[in-house]
């Protein structure tokens, strides 16, 4: 592990059908961005056009909207009150498909063929779709991953659910020829927790046989962090960073048999040859700026990573001069073919948002362009941003949507925002489902991409899906 100094919520199941696109935001606000909004107004830059909003109706009305997975015309949306499907053959009229309604946080989804992979990470009564919250200390509570049936997008059928350490905050697929493979991330132990105890250095992986789901079963718990992580502190300016007790957050890269780990106070990168075995063989530290790892992802080539800090922990306004551009931001490293970590750079949104509003980088995904490393990504209240890290020491923002602030003050604003087969998906925590188009003529290229599925941490070899 090498340090640097560098420069200066958040068994059957019940379903809802129905529902369509609708407008969303008031009066017209382009070129307009951060302070300059108005409450629940939209702004977006020449290039980035909103095509749809559909609303959370039902019992997910006022819930938090999380991650998104995609396969084929449909998108898969997790929310602390289930999951979604919705057909987006037509992305200016996504169609509301099925509302799963099985409460838990945060209900991050994967999908895989006929597979739905839901994460749970609150301490619940059992793992049925009807359990009821339940302290962690109590033994026979349950969180981790439960396994769907998606076959029918508009009847999805529970199938098992297991249980995993710390529950599952996240999840990540590493495809198998006969079985799938999740890695299980998750954090927070405390000794009086019986499931999820000191110290927890271990990501739980779960095996899925394609033919058989029902025996899903963790077959390994890898410890990643022997010497026990960053061990936590406060910075040369009295800036706390976290201590690592487990990931947040792995993303995948299977044709290169690696994955980059965001784990809480350290980032990794993990030989994934035998997928019950990573090997982490390299692992840096930034305790100047990054107060939390929480995601990364792979530029087309994997040759570089862009790591996240979610300072805050996606609560607090620190898109703002107070805080800075090298706080709460990306920060891009090279990726060698040694797998050796070099960092080049930070980037951050040049937006400055109120100070109602929680900002900080989020989850992104590639725009597959050729010759060239461009990201869509979510800031939460910052909106959604396009920019180019082809040049890493050189990030720049290229387009922008976003909304003002929220009224009354609350906690919103994108949570992902994903490239998939020609447009923008973000699922935003309180306003719902969105559909961005990008309007510049040199991105055209990235729409003949086409993937039959996306799972953003399970990251795509976008080249030979061109068609």
């Amino acid at each position: 592990m090498r340090r640097h100094r560098m420069m200066s919520v958040l068994a059957g199941a019940a379903l809802v059908l129905g529902g369509g696109a609708g407008a969303a935001g008031a009066g017209d606000g382009a070129g307009l961005s951060g302070t300059d909004l108005a409450p629940d107004q939209m702004g977006y830059s020449k290039n980035v056009e909103h095509l749809a909003n559909v609303p959370h109706v039902g019992p997910f009305t006022g819930q938090v909207g999380s991650d998104l997975a995609f396969q084929g015309d449909r998108a898969y949306v997790g929310n602390y009150q289930g999951f979604v499907i919705y057909d987006i053959s037509d992305p200016r009229n996504p169609v509301t498909l099925s509302q799963v309604n099985c409460p838990g946080a945060q209900n991050d989804v994967t999908v895989s063929g006929d597979l739905l992979y839901l994460s749970t990470d609150s301490s619940r009564t059992d793992d049925s779709c009807s359990s009821e919250p339940q302290s962690a200390t109590i033994e026979e509570s349950w969180e981790g991953i439960k396994v769907f049936d998606v076959s029918d997008p508009a009847n999805p059928v529970y199938v098992t659910a297991v249980e995993t350490d710390c529950g599952s905050h996240t999840n990540s697929l590493v495809p198998g020829e006969g079985s799938d493979y999740i890695y299980v991330s998750s954090y927070g132990p405390r000794d009086s927790y019986p499931d999820c105890t000191t110290p927890h250095d271990s990501i739980s992986i779960v095996e899925v046989p394609k033919d058989d789901p029902e025996s899903a079963a963790v077959v390994a718990t890898p410890n990643l962090f022997p010497d026990g992580g960053n061990p936590g502190g406060t910075d040369s300016e009295g800036h706390g960073y976290s201590a690592t007790s487990g990931c947040h957050d792995i993303t995948a890269y299977p044709a290169k048999k690696i994955a980059a780990g965001a784990c809480m106070g350290d980032g990794i990168i993990m030989d994934i040859s035998d997928p019950v075995d990573p090997k982490v063989v390299e692992r840096v530290q930034d305790t100047e700026n990054f107060a939390f790892w929480h995601s990364a992802t792979f530029n087309q080539k994997g040759t570089k990573v862009v790591f996240t800090d979610e300072l805050g922990g996606g609560g607090a306004a620190t898109c703002n001069a107070d805080i800075g551009p090298t706080r709460g931001a990306n920060a891009i490293y090279s990726l060698s073919k040694r797998n050796r970590l070099t960092f080049q750079s930070y980037y951050k949104i040049p937006r400055h948002q109120f100070d109602t509003e929680n900002c900080v980088a989020h989850n992104g995904s590639i725009v597959p362009v050729r010759g060239r490393d461009v990201m869509v990504q979510s800031w939460y209240q910052g909106g959604v941003s396009l920019w180019d890290f082809t040049n890493s020491k050189r990030p720049r923002e290229l387009g922008y949507f976003e909304r003002g602030p929220l009224e009354p003050t609350n906690v919103g604003g994108s949570w992902s925002a994903y490239y998939y087969n020609g447009y923008v998906y973000s699922s935003d925590i309180r306003k719902g489902f969105d559909v961005l188009r990008l309007k510049d003529w040199w991105l055209r290229g990235a729409a003949k991409v086409r993937l039959d599925e996306l799972n953003p941490q399970s990251q795509p070899v976008y080249r030979s899906s061109r068609r």
